[in-house]
């Protein structure tokens, strides 16, 4: 997925400004920690049935293009 925009946004107003699946208060920071302990997509789905594969697709491109900006110094 290219435009993960079309399903993440971020809105001061809600949870603190984190980023978020649209229309839901569900952040793309949960998702990476349920991934990151196991939980397959199906899971994750059923724990929060709003969620498509597109939104889980979402998560992941979004946390590509953050950390592929990330600049790390050598200590």
């Amino acid at each position: 997925m290219n435009n993960y925009l079309d399903r993440i946004e971020t809105n001061p107003n809600i949870m603190l400004g984190k980023p978020i699946i649209k229309g839901t208060r569900i952040t793309v920071e949960l998702i990476i920690k349920k991934l990151s302990e196991g939980m397959s997509y199906d899971d994750i789905k059923k724990a929060y049935p709003i969620l498509k594969d597109e939104d889980i697709f979402a998560v992941l491109s979004y946390s590509y293009e953050v950390i592929s900006k990330e600049e790390m110094l050598a200590i």
